[in-house]
């Protein structure tokens, strides 16, 4: 298939399989007319590059794991790098940090919320009606 069509089915942009490809992520073929062409095992495999993205991993991370995911006969089988697992785990850690702090942000604007409301005056908000 096409790189439109392919980025249509994977919903990644033609840039980005160019850019992959660029990477060594991915391999596409050459029809007569040297557009790229990709096979469904490419397709496949760019979807679970997109998977590890949307998860927040880098481009470096997902090359170097992406044999062991894929079952590429040099990755080696399901032996995930510890390299790479402490790299995720890592990561998943500074993530669950960041999350802590959104969820303490959030439940200090819902307080401020729930007390401005409290005390603000009705007037107010018939005027603000009026108004519109």
């Amino acid at each position: 298939m096409q790189i439109s069509e392919a980025s249509r089915v994977t919903g990644v942009s033609a840039r980005s399989l160019r850019h992959y490809e660029q990477e060594g992520l991915i391999v596409s073929g050459r029809c007569s007319n040297g557009f790229r062409d990709y096979c469904q095992s490419t397709i496949d495999r760019v979807l679970v590059i997109r998977s590890l993205l949307e998860s927040g991993l880098s481009l470096r991370l997902i090359k170097d794991v992406l044999p062991y995911l894929t079952g590429e006969p040099d990755g080696g089988g399901n032996a995930v790098c510890e390299e790479f697992l402490r790299e995720v785990q890592t990561y998943r850690d500074r993530l669950a940090v960041r999350a802590a702090d959104l969820a303490a942000q959030q439940a200090a604007l819902d307080n401020y919320l729930r007390t401005a409301r409290r005390t603000a005056p009705v007037a107010d908000a018939t005027l603000t009606l009026t108004q519109a």
